[in-house]
């Protein structure tokens, strides 16, 4: 959809970039050397690339700039929470995650992007930040001081620095961290800090890694001693079914101690940062268990919340296998920051497939084309965005609307991380000083291998395609290992460096040779349609990362107006409740990707396949019951035709059939 704000996002007027003197002191930094652990910290196999080292090109590119264009662009001028009177900028409005989240999206983009604009915008919050510490090292707003939105804070200081080498952030961030190991004895971590204590460590251990300060490893330890216990909650995951928040809410002892304790160990969000508290927690224990302990959290929620879009459900509590349930927005977005962590930890390929999986589908599916308005909470089987209270957990009735704030304003401030962030982990770096296409998307790298300038061009239409082709330029002819990922859904794929065969292998395929500039590796995947099935026996289809569904045809009504954008309800009109036999056959077709990537009026790629209606199979409150066991098709209707398209550009939707098996 591009209904949200296109008639009013051209009025807005771009601030004045030279009202920041730091935007064109710090405009850029030299390619930097990526950074791994060194003893005493755990060795791990990959490492992000500095942020800034990659730059998103071809449909990567377009879809950053319509988030520019959008929310991601414009919402700080008519969203008084992260508007001119934020406490992060020295107001004295909202002071406590909302003005972390927006920046944490915003400093990524606005680089990716080179945007004079957008870096002015992300300057106003960080000058203030920077140059407005507490005497006692403290920094933020000075009405609270809550650990929690400083961690987050804090993942946008690093990537700034990456970005600029500014000299005022690792003094700001040592003072703090000094600081708060003294106060941490009295004031322990309460809450969301102690549940996502993992999110500070990931600063901490970035710190130590340039300054090498023993403090800091100190404090890694005081974070994992007060911080929630993941790992053994995983370890002994109690919490297999639709949590019950009324029954969880008389045993916590009232509504306040469930948000105190077990309301936070069930909480969505809480659950994707988690993913990443074992994986960093192990560069420093060095305990393999650690570091492995991701895939046991993995298969719990899949076994009891997975979706077929790659999520678990959280709305916004952990609400079971039904596709009819909800995922929140935010909990994809760390989620995908969790797993981008996770693989470079432990390098684990499944985790990359995990990754695009949920990139590809879950992430722009909760967006309207234009990037003006999301959802709160999406569903596999959304049949209509309108307000009722089922089927959720313990959300409200606006959270499957699209709008500017729908149910709670986490979202609006948070979701913009998610793409800036998946274009700056498609490349690591190696252990044995090489390079790895970890994610596959149009891209060019720049980045030193070995004390040698790299750039690496990665040009292709995937995951609409199967093929990528990767172009090495290093300033001379340079020996290193190049790994790529191979997604366990390809089968026989094929790779060739300048014409000749290479073998692929499981996992990674890694690449020995001496590498001269204009070298041409092509990766050719081959990715058949992939029938999975799910909750009650429910068939999914999916084809290579991209998942398939039955669009459903889109009423979209105002519901409210919204400053340049709008609330909108979306009601069905077409039928939906169709059947499929689990042998049946699929015919794919392949077509022009529009401007916008994932928008539904153009899919890229269709799958035509036949279906029956499921008489019995209805709506009930807005929402498809959960998918029945057993159907009986109707016998008074013919066979339909029917084409399925990608998961993201049918905002109303079939994910998971009745199989009529």
């Amino acid at each position: 959809m591009a209904l949200a704000g296109a008639m009013s996002a051209m009025s807005f007027r771009p601030l004045d970039a030279a009202k920041s003197s730091t935007v064109g002191a710090l405009a850029g930094s030299a390619e930097q050397a990526p950074l791994f652990p060194q003893a005493p910290l755990t060795p791990q196999l990959f490492a992000l690339l500095p942020t800034g080292s990659i730059k998103a090109s071809g449909w990567l590119l377009r879809q950053l700039q319509i988030q520019a264009s959008g929310l991601g662009g414009h919402l700080d001028e008519f969203w008084p929470i992260v508007g001119p009177d934020s406490g992060w900028s020295g107001g004295k409005g909202e002071s406590w995650e909302d003005g972390p989240y927006f920046l944490d999206g915003l400093v990524p983009l606005a680089w990716q992007l080179d945007s004079p604009q957008l870096k002015a915008k992300a300057m106003r919050f960080i000058n203030w930040t920077l140059d407005h510490p507490w005497e006692n090292g403290m920094f933020g707003p000075r009405s609270n001081d809550d650990w929690w939105p400083r961690m987050v804070m804090l993942k946008v200081l690093t990537q700034y620095h990456e970005l600029t080498v500014d000299p005022r952030v690792m003094p700001l961030m040592t003072r703090y961290f000094h600081y708060q190991l003294q106060a941490m004895p009295a004031r322990p971590l309460r809450d969301w800090g102690r549940m996502r204590w993992q999110d500070e460590l990931v600063s901490v251990l970035w710190l130590y890694q340039h300054t090498h300060d023993p403090k800091l490893l100190e404090l890694a330890q005081l974070l994992k001693q007060q911080g929630y216990d993941w790992q053994g909650d995983f370890a002994r995951f109690r919490f297999t079914q639709k949590v019950d928040a009324d029954a969880l809410r008389k045993q916590a002892g009232g509504t306040d101690a469930f948000m105190e304790d077990i309301g936070l160990q069930v909480h969505g969000v809480n659950n994707a940062q988690a993913l990443k508290a074992s994986p960093v927690w192990s560069v420093v224990s060095g305990n393999a268990t650690d570091r492995d302990a991701i895939h046991h959290q993995l298969l719990m929620l899949d076994t009891y919340h997975g979706l077929p879009n790659g999520m678990f459900s959280a709305d916004e509590h952990l609400a079971g296998r039904s596709p009819s349930q909800g995922t929140e927005l935010c909990t994809v977005v760390e989620t995908m920051f969790s797993l981008e962590l996770a693989l470079a930890i432990t390098g684990d390929a499944a985790l990359g497939d995990r990754l695009e999986r949920i990139a590809f589908n879950a992430l722009p599916a909760a967006l309207t084309d234009d990037m003006w308005t999301h959802q709160y909470n999406q569903q596999p089987n959304q049949v209509e965005c309108s307000l009722h209270r089922q089927p959720w957990t313990t959300d409200g009735p606006e959270s499957n609307l699209f709008g500017l704030e729908p149910n709670f304003r986490c979202c609006t401030a948070n979701f913009h991380q998610g793409w800036p962030k998946f274009a700056n982990s498609l490349w690591m770096a190696t252990a044995d000083q090489g390079l790895a296409a970890m994610s596959y998307a149009p891209c060019m790298v720049k980045t030193v291998v070995r004390d040698v300038p790299v750039v690496v061009e990665q040009v292709s239409d995937y995951p609409f395609r199967q093929t990528v082709t990767i172009t090495i330029k290093p300033q001379r002819a340079l020996a290193f290992p190049l790994r790529l990922r191979m997604p366990a859904w390809s089968q026989d794929t094929h790779i060739t460096v300048n014409g000749k065969s290479i073998k692929a292998a499981d996992g990674f395929t890694t690449i020995e040779r001496t590498w001269a500039p204009g070298d041409v590796v092509e990766v050719r995947f081959n990715a058949g349609v992939k029938i999975e099935q799910g909750y009650s026996g429910a068939l999914s289809f999916s084809r290579g990362a991209l998942v398939y569904v039955l669009p459903i045809k889109e009423n979209w009504v105002i519901w409210r107006k919204r400053g340049p954008t709008n609330d909108w309800q979306v009601y069905p009109g077409s039928r939906w409740n169709l059947g499929i036999e689990p042998d049946v056959p699929v015919v794919v077709s392949e077509h022009p990707i529009g401007e916008k990537p994932f928008a539904g009026v153009t899919p890229a790629v269709q799958l035509a396949l036949q279906g029956r209606y499921v008489p019995a199979w209805k709506a009930e409150e807005g929402n498809a019951e959960p998918v029945p066991a057993k159907v009986e098709p109707s016998n008074d209707e013919p066979v339909q035709a029917i084409t399925l398209v990608p998961y993201a550009g049918a905002k109303l939707r079939i994910t998971a059939f009745p199989s009529l098996s």
